[in-house]
């Protein structure tokens, strides 16, 4: 199973491919950063996100997305920009017709630690420690990625053995 894992934003966007063959610890097959420029229109920015996923996709081939939910913010501008940024991810996914998965921040944070307020130093060192990585993976946005990615690849088996036997309780 190939999973791009993803936090979204608008100014910077970290992704991450990570992939999982039957009992063996997940591996990371690439990992990035979109990054727009502070200075572009939103609408430009968006279609520069929207391109950079739609192709990314088509490069690598994952098969499901996993994606942090917007947290609520103090500030209401980079909680609108972050909602936008995602809403052009969103649909470049569901255009490719991989399934979205979104995950909640502690979610994420207390599947791959262990503990719901884990620091951002925390979970690198636990990502770079579950992917076998030389060294912490960097910047945050990409290891949050890779973090998403954990969660899902953690928590999508249960997830689908529960809907098979509520499918064969019916």
């Amino acid at each position: 199973m190939r999973i791009l894992g993803i936090d979204p934003g608008l100014d910077r966007t970290g992704w991450a491919v990570l992939e999982k063959r039957g009992p063996a610890a997940p591996s990371l097959s690439a990992s990035g950063l979109v990054h727009t420029p502070k200075q572009a229109p939103l609408e430009e920015r968006l279609v520069a996100i929207y391109d950079a996923f739609s192709a990314l996709i088509k490069e690598h081939g994952a098969e499901e997305a996993a994606i942090e939910e917007v947290f609520f913010s103090k500030r209401a501008d980079t909680q609108a920009n972050t909602t936008h940024a995602r809403g052009v991810i969103l649909l470049a996914c569901a255009k490719a017709g991989i399934r979205i998965y979104p995950y909640n921040p502690k979610v994420i944070k207390k599947t791959v630690s262990g503990s719901g307020t884990a620091e951002k130093r925390q979970m690198q060192r636990v990502v770079q420690l579950t992917l076998n990585l030389a060294s912490a993976p960097e910047p945050d946005d990409v290891a949050d990625a890779m973090a998403a990615g954990l969660c899902h690849l953690r928590l999508a088996p249960f997830a689908r053995a529960v809907a098979a036997a509520r499918r064969s309780a019916c």
